[in-house]
């Protein structure tokens, strides 16, 4: 086990020499903090817009679920798991931080077109608490669904190694169905956000096409 640990310290040190890797995290880094900004102020917008509730054809037809360990628990567990693959992997560091900065922008962007109240009898979380707010939003950032959609993205930029790729579209599916059964979000948020979410993968190979190439060697 030390000589695998080892072996990860040496993968990093021999990456953060170089001049041009280490002004790609920056970057990724400062477009990771700007897209925060543009989340911040999407959910705002969308909070004070919401208009009312719609029907939903699987939401009408399930009962209410408390989701909520899945939703904050689980999503501070997946955080913490893509991070310590990145120890592991450090070649996919730019690409990924890039990658989610521009699925948050994307998202916020969709998030203010349309400003549907949340579904009728969903899983109310608490708006005081931090976590919460971190991880599950205002409860009017509906479209779509992040829980469902950035697990599905980290699979295409894992594609390459199968454990990875499988426990991300694994993760893909347990937020889309949790979001289902606490009817946190509708049905078309859980849905759309795997079709969205491969749209961006296909943005950010074009964008970050660099940083692409470098998580392929």
């Amino acid at each position: 086990m030390p000589q695998k640990i080892s072996k990860h310290i040496q993968k990093h040190k021999a990456f953060w020499r170089t001049p041009t890797f280490i002004s790609s995290v920056g970057m990724g880094v400062m477009l990771l903090i700007f897209s925060f900004g543009i989340n911040y102020f999407a959910n705002g917008f969308s909070a004070s817009h919401a208009s009312n509730s719609v029907n939903d054809i699987i939401l009408d037809n399930i009962a209410v679920y408390n989701v909520s360990a899945v939703f904050l628990e689980g999503g501070v567990l997946f955080i913490i798991i893509l991070i310590a693959i990145l120890f592991l992997e450090p070649k996919f560091i730019p690409f990924t931080i890039k990658s989610i900065a521009l699925f948050i922008v994307v998202r916020s962007l969709f998030m203010i077109l349309t400003h549907l109240a949340p579904p009728a009898h969903d899983l109310v979380l608490s708006p005081d608490n931090f976590l919460e707010r971190l991880l599950a939003g205002s409860g009017d950032d509906l479209f779509f669904s992040g829980h469902t959609g950035l697990p599905f993205l980290m699979g295409f930029i894992f594609w390459d190694h199968k454990f990875f790729r499988w426990f991300f579209f694994l993760a893909s599916a347990i937020g889309g169905a949790a979001a289902l059964l606490g009817h946190v979000h509708y049905s078309i948020d859980v849905f759309s956000a795997m079709f969205i979410s491969f749209g961006i993968y296909h943005l950010a190979l074009h964008f970050f096409s660099n940083d692409y190439q470098l998580s392929k060697q």
